[in-house]
């Protein structure tokens, strides 16, 4: 036993001496929850439009400025003709034209309806239909004050909720999902550059003779990874409680154990990269685009799962990140407790068994 906490010690050691695995465990990701936190959002503030007012009277202006009053819209530009707005998109100084038709105020009186177009740059869609949506509802809080003295027989009100996020914070989605990725991706990493460093100086198979049992190797290369990652799922919890306001409705005991679950099946799936790589360059490149893209895409992180195509949802399933999204989702949003995630826990439990596993396989380990 004291070999093997000797060895632990050493892993330590070897860990702290290198400068650039601690930035990799530490700096990377503090710095990408801070840019992914503030740089990643589905909220729009200050966008840049134009405007086309072909009547120009009280209505229009009076509606130009309430929508220049908002902290959604700036107004960039004013164009006096059509042929104008193509320009303007081409030059990428606006994201929308609002086109107001001529006579909108007597048009508006004579015939109580009047037109006002919506153009918008789509060659980003979620954007476009962003501003769209903002617009359509400064138009119809302006228009519902020009009817507050009329009654309207029959009325249907919809009435929206949001729940677990009434505000509406993108930050609250992205956290989660970044925290998942830097977890996967920075223990993951670790552990196969780590076990591949001692294949590729040829010191692995020494360590597998000596007195320490190959499985206590392992371990041993593994553990000071699992100490550090935990500290990364502290820090990253902090700053999202701290920083981006996050809140944490249900229990951070439970929460830690999820993370301690997920932060060994990453570790596990690190070991098995390891098995299948002869040098620390094919281990990095495996870690990094074999798991990066797959955990970003398929997870649920970014894009739904159900929007996705059947084989891509089928293939979802396999990836580890999809799982630990629902539960830090569930425990940090909605509250929930393990009688609402233990099937999402026992899929992770089962992938790290079977990450171990087939470790176990590679290296011809038998526990003992």
């Amino acid at each position: 036993m004291k070999r093997f906490i000797g060895f632990i010690k050493k892993e330590f050691y070897h860990i702290f001496r290198d400068r650039r695995s601690l930035f990799i465990l530490f700096g990377m990701p503090i710095a990408q929850i801070l840019l992914f936190g503030f740089a990643i959002t589905n909220e729009i503030n200050n966008v840049d439009i134009a405007i086309l007012d072909h009547s120009k009277d009280a209505t229009t202006k009076e509606i130009i400025n309430k929508i220049s009053a908002s902290k959604y819209f700036s107004i960039k530009q004013i164009i006096e003709k059509e042929a104008d707005i193509e320009s303007v998109f081409q030059k990428g100084h606006v994201k929308a034209v609002l086109n107001f038709e001529k006579g909108f105020s007597r048009n508006l009186i004579k015939d109580n309806k009047a037109t006002v177009q919506i153009i918008t740059d789509a060659t980003d869609p979620n954007t476009a239909n962003t501003i769209s949506n903002y617009v359509n509802a400064i138009l119809q809080q302006y228009q519902k004050g020009l009817n507050k003295d009329i009654t309207i027989v029959y009325q249907i009100i919809p009435e929206t909720r949001m729940v677990y996020n009434p505000e509406l914070k993108s930050v609250y989605m992205f956290v989660p999902g970044v925290m998942t990725i830097i977890l996967m991706l920075v223990s993951a990493m670790m552990t196969s550059i780590s076990i591949t460093r001692e294949k590729e100086l040829g010191t692995m198979e020494i360590l597998l003779v000596s007195p320490l049992k190959p499985f206590q190797v392992i371990i041993g290369k593994v553990f000071p990874y699992i100490f550090l990652s935990i500290i990364n799922a502290v820090v990253i919890v902090m700053l999202s409680i701290f920083i981006f306001k996050m809140p944490v409705e249900g229990s951070l005991f439970l929460l830690a154990l999820e993370s301690i679950l997920f932060i060994i099946s990453a570790l596990a799936l690190g070991i098995l990269i390891s098995t299948i790589s002869a040098t620390q360059q094919t281990a990095m490149m495996i870690s990094l685009m074999g798991l990066m893209l797959p955990v970003i895409l398929l997870s649920g992180f970014i894009f739904p799962i159900s929007s996705m195509p059947l084989p891509l949802q089928l293939i979802s399933n396999i990836i580890p990140a999809k799982w630990f999204i629902i539960i830090i989702k569930g425990i940090t949003l909605k509250g929930v407790g393990i009688q609402f995630i233990w099937k999402e826990t026992l899929i992770l439990l089962g992938m790290t068994v079977f990450f171990i596993a087939l470790s176990v396989k590679k290296y011809k380990i038998r526990l003992e």
